[in-house]
């Protein structure tokens, strides 16, 4: 039997201070730090949503990739079934280091309990879920690189045995600064067919 074909609604990257909607420039800024850039999107997405300056950077790099994706998307409802898929290969190592810092020094010993909270790579996952107020399937993965051939074929699944209507997947990777957020929409219906080339393709641009 052959699988029926999905399709890619619409696509995020972030990088190098810059965002990018379906292949166009949306926002960008001079070189800065992640902290500032995350500020300054935030800003320009003219959120009210105090909880986005406590999360942790790969969280902030997630939730802003879904901010953009989701808010494009005109017949997108908290009705839909959305699924989160996401992965990367630094899984939370980047917050695992601070948290081991405010551990290791016997005589400034103080674990910020602020810090643990994102000591999981899924918890990224949980913000948007907040947001959006998703209750559905999600799944966090890591791997040595891009995998579209697995992130493909978990989405169809999902899509074919009805436990999603949509599939919201992303990798999102952030370790010392350096980061990149390859977000897409997968549907049932559309004009962009969703498969590895092009996936990898998209993850390129």
């Amino acid at each position: 039997m052959t699988a029926k074909k999905t399709y890619i609604q619409s696509f995020c990257t972030i990088q190098n201070n810059q965002i990018l909607m379906n292949g166009e420039v949306v926002f960008s800024t001079e070189p800065t730090a992640f902290s500032d850039f995350s500020k300054k999107t935030y800003q320009h997405l003219e959120m009210n949503y105090p909880k986005f300056f406590k999360m942790d950077n790969l969280s902030k790099l997630a939730f802003l990739g879904a901010e953009f994706l989701l808010k494009s998307e005109s017949n997108f409802s908290k009705e839909n079934n959305t699924a989160l898929v996401f992965a990367n290969k630094s899984s939370s190592l980047d917050t695992d280091v601070k948290y081991q810092n405010s551990i290791s020094d016997a005589e400034n010993y103080y674990p910020s309990p602020a810090v643990f909270v994102y000591t999981l790579p899924n918890i990224c996952l949980g913000e948007i879920s907040i947001k959006h107020q998703l209750k559905s399937e999600n799944s966090f993965f890591i791997f040595a690189d891009y995998n579209p051939e697995f992130m493909e074929k978990y989405s169809n699944i999902l899509l074919e045995t009805l436990k999603a209507d949509k599939v919201l997947c992303g990798w999102v990777e952030y370790y010392n600064e350096n980061y990149k957020a390859f977000l897409y929409l997968v549907d049932k219906e559309g004009e962009i067919e969703h498969n590895q080339e092009i996936l990898k393709k998209l993850y390129k641009q």
